[in-house]
């Protein structure tokens, strides 16, 4: 099984609200939805945590409630922090656009000019072959 998010506990096999770290949760979506930062809104709440502890807080789906854990927050709230946290990410810089990579198109198409010299020393021989090798080059300019 996963790790059990915070503001909950198993009891007989069944994920039960923690009514103390639950409500410690609450008050962190509400002071972050207040405006405060992430440790001052976890500080007000009494979660010791580092920011991407708290983030993850924010960003756990199973406070919704499902199948195995009751609600602990309304989709409304829920829907609100996820959106204020996009919102000062994106003010502050911090969205990160993965660039769209240009295709780069390899030659496979050689030529070999007739080699005419030969060399006792086998890398520059090998140095002559090479320089012997021709690309040709592709209508694209590639």
């Amino acid at each position: 099984m996963d790790h059990i998010p915070y503001g909950y506990r198993i009891e007989n096999g069944q994920a039960v609200l923690d009514e103390k770290a639950a409500e410690q949760v609450r008050t962190l979506f509400r002071s972050y939805l207040a405006g405060d930062a992430l440790a001052t809104a976890a500080h007000k709440a009494g979660i010791e945590a580092f920011h991407s502890g708290i983030t993850r807080i924010l960003q756990n789906a199973r406070y919704l409630g499902n199948a195995y854990y009751p609600a602990l927050i309304d989709p409304d709230t829920f829907a609100a922090a996820e959106a204020e946290r996009v919102r000062r990410a994106e003010k502050l810089g911090r969205v990160w656009e993965p660039k769209e990579e240009k295709e780069v198109v390899f030659p496979t198409a050689f030529r070999l000019c007739e080699g005419t010299e030969q060399f006792d020393d086998p890398f520059m021989q090998a140095e002559y072959a090479y320089s012997l090798i021709e690309t040709e080059v592709l209508a694209n300019g590639s």
